[in-house]
């Protein structure tokens, strides 16, 4: 879970959330932009990766307006902006503007480590997002989940979701927002056991698996199958997201022995053996039109759509198509 500093006030002048972990990273910044908003609903939120923050856009950004109007300037990737804009944050570092919030989100190394102790020096509420490379911490960022939500999960529950899931945060929080919404009273090991693992959890990467390696017909069926017996869509949907994320990283990532590979991505050496079977004929613009679907597709069983399992079959379509799309190349 993302740790804050004493001065845990999300509108403060300046936000420094650092670390690599996406999950709390984004989070950090939903935080701020959801306190300004409650503050003042006409917030103005600007967005914004080193290539779009050029020297002199920040002091553009944060010059008082007209009408006095609560702004969130959030700064992504920090750590690689260029010297010149550098400077500029410094100096307004030195000086916050009223009104005005300002997040930025740094890895944490030492690139860009001058940003980040000028940063801490000017008193920037600090939130830590480091990436959970230790069971133990999945494990706790598990309770904290629920203890957020609200509801009360065994220790033996919360240990089989992270058996499940695995070690991708997202996935992680998704199945416990998944079982708060859907289950009454405590979450045991039982609970946990029905939604991730056996049937369901097998017919729904069933469908997963056919559709990353381009088997349209097998892949379709299995959803078919798979919807008919009750399976949530939602385990469909997470089920494809995992599976095209898998292909992603692997593509991405240094070759090397399935162990070596297995600790550097956080997947089990089997599956590093599967990914790579199932990785012939992905393009990197592949990996990204799955991803895109599979998003949609989540969305549309998430209520954003009529039909979810038009958005399931969908998503099951478009994913098939971008596993062979090496070859249409």
């Amino acid at each position: 879970m993302a740790r804050k500093n004493a001065s845990d006030d999300p509108l403060a002048p300046v936000t420094l959330a650092v670390g690599q972990e996406e999950l709390l990273l984004d989070r950090a910044v939903r935080e701020v932009v959801a306190a300004a908003k409650a503050s003042d609903a006409d917030t103005d939120v600007r967005d914004l990766t080193p290539d779009q923050l050029q020297p002199g856009t920040l002091a553009e950004l944060v010059s008082p307006s007209l009408f006095a109007e609560r702004k969130v300037v959030v700064v992504r990737n920090a750590q690689d902006l260029s010297a010149d804009t550098v400077k500029d944050v410094k100096t307004y570092l030195s000086s916050p503007a009223e009104e005005i919030t300002l997040v930025l989100l740094h890895a944490g190394g030492a690139k860009g480590k001058g940003l980040l102790d000028a940063a801490r020096k000017a008193g920037a509420r600090e939130v830590a997002c480091p990436k959970m490379t230790k069971p133990a911490d999945r494990l706790a960022f598990v309770r904290n989940e629920f203890r957020t939500a609200g509801r009360s999960a065994t220790p033996e529950a919360c240990q089989a979701l992270v058996d499940a899931i695995g070690s991708d945060l997202r996935e992680l929080a998704s199945a416990v927002t998944q079982l708060v919404a859907d289950v009454e009273g405590t979450i045991d090991e039982a609970v946990v056991g029905r939604y991730y693992t056996g049937r369901a959890e097998a017919s729904s990467f069933t469908v997963a698996d056919r559709a990353v390696e381009g088997r349209t017909a097998e892949a379709l069926e299995a959803l078919r199958w798979s919807l008919s017996t009750g399976v949530a869509p939602v385990l469909i949907t997470s089920a494809l997201a995992q599976g095209v994320r898998a292909i992603g990283k692997l593509s991405s990532a240094r070759g090397g022995r399935p162990a070596d590979l297995a600790r550097e991505l956080g997947m089990p050496p089997w599956k590093i053996d599967r990914v790579r079977q199932q990785m012939r004929g992905w393009t990197p613009d592949g990996v990204a039109v799955a991803l895109r679907a599979v998003a949609e597709a989540d969305a549309g069983v998430k209520g954003g759509g009529d039909d979810p399992e038009y958005a399931l079959e969908k998503a099951v379509v478009t994913i098939a198509r971008a596993a062979r799309s090496r070859g249409r190349a």
